[in-house]
């Protein structure tokens, strides 16, 4: 057997983190005139690393084949719209940009972050490696480089005369296999006082309320800051602020720069630093435990769908997100217990879940169908959702959310 080893410091890799058995790329969609072919599964194991504390897969598909055609287009939602909308006016202010500012976001998908930043006056570049929603982006009036974000792309942009006042990579840092190459980007592109916003799920969050459906291979890590801040050291880099946000079930919005940058280091930094600790982020058993926690939720969703099932109930899904599909292919969900799901994007629209099958559709079959449950995968929209579907409850028809725990409503 080969031996895994630590995709940061190259430390052998022996304690597991959440193993959830065989899956399919979380975002590799089955179109309806492909149905009958094979699909790829692959181990969906979480590490952590003895070392580094790293929380991590192994690399069975590369980037480049994963993001090829990618059907994550961020504008569906109208929360993280607002949220985008809001951190442009906020760095804005903050860090006094202008029209003489470059804001650079990597991995900016639709164009739906630095629209925003156009309309605050400043210059802006995306780095997109999914040509198909890049193209969106330039529709948009945003100006987009096709490419992996790391060492080769922060150089050749360097070269053509881009530097950068403010970066922004949100939700991204999670999706980089080579995460030194890719940090040591920054350090590259940035201006002498410039500075970098990095957004990402935070691991005790993930623990503290066992969101383990976050676990899919496009996500080759999962972070601390304790993590984090030991890599961006290692790279020229300095964490000076840090802010815990609700988006994606609880993640951080970390700030960094080059460490000669005239930033002093704010008290946030050592109070998340020490939350982690308190909690044994640092140590051995709080990543034993989480595993235990997996199962009870698989158990008591299956449960539910059962007994709903034998009862004569009909269970639809909400939502088409790659947290979803995780959770689905690990407790075994096909249609038998789901007999739809639908989602706004007209990308996912007719086609079919990966592994399970389960036929996607536009959000308008709920109220044509009127299921007696509507199971919602993206539970950390669950707000944004019950307010789009309210008319839900006038068949007297309920939501259910899966995690941290199984709730009916």
């Amino acid at each position: 057997m080969i031996e895994s080893r630590c995709r940061n410091c190259d430390a052998p890799l022996s304690a597991t983190f959440a193993n959830l058995g065989m899956s399919p790329l979380s975002n590799a969609f089955i179109r309806r005139d492909k149905a009958s072919r094979m699909e790829r599964f692959y181990p969906l194991h979480a590490w952590v690393c003895g070392s580094c504390r790293l929380v991590q897969l192994e690399e069975f598909e590369s980037p480049e084949h994963i993001f090829n055609d990618y059907f994550y287009f961020s504008s569906f939602s109208e929360s993280w719209l607002r949220h985008a909308e809001a951190y442009a006016k906020e760095m804005t202010t903050r860090f006094g940009l202008g029209a003489d500012s470059m804001v650079v976001e990597v991995a900016s998908n639709d164009g739906y972050l630095l629209q925003y930043f156009l309309q605050q006056g400043c210059q802006v570049l995306g780095v997109e490696p999914a040509a198909n929603v890049a193209e969106v982006a330039k529709e948009k009036g945003v100006p987009s480089e096709v490419a992996f974000f790391g060492r080769e792309t922060a150089t050749k942009l360097r070269a053509q005369g881009f530097a950068a006042d403010q970066m922004a990579a949100n939700n991204v840092l999670a999706h980089v296999p080579d995460l030194n190459d890719f940090i040591a980007g920054f350090a590259i592109l940035l201006k002498p006082a410039g500075v970098a916003t990095f957004e990402f799920p935070h691991l005790l969050r993930q623990i503290e309320e066992t969101q383990f459906d976050t676990i899919y291979h496009e996500h080759f890590s999962y972070l601390s800051l304790h993590v984090v801040q030991r890599l961006f050291q290692a790279h020229g880099l300095s964490i000076f602020d840090v802010e815990e946000l609700p988006t994606h079930g609880g993640s951080l919005r970390v700030f960094a720069c080059l460490k000669a940058a005239p930033y002093p280091v704010g008290p946030a930094v050592a109070s998340v630093l020490a939350n982690e600790a308190a909690a044994g982020l640092e140590d051995d058993p709080v990543y034993a435990a989480f595993a235990d926690q997996v199962v009870r939720i698989k158990l008591d969703l299956l449960r539910f769908l059962i007994e709903a099932k034998t009862a004569g109930k009909r269970v639809v899904a909400y939502g088409a997100p790659a947290k979803g599909n995780t959770l689905l292919n690990y407790c075994g969900v096909g249609t038998e217990l789901i007999a739809f799901t639908v989602d706004r994007s007209p990308h996912k629209q007719n086609t079919l879940l990966p592994g399970t099958r389960i036929p996607v559709r536009a959000p308008e079959a709920i109220l044509e169908e009127k299921p007696d449950y509507v199971l919602i995968l993206p539970w950390n929209l669950k707000h944004e959702i019950t307010q789009q579907m309210d008319s839900v409850r006038q068949w007297g028809g309920k939501f259910v959310v899966p995690i941290p725990s199984l709730q009916v409503f």
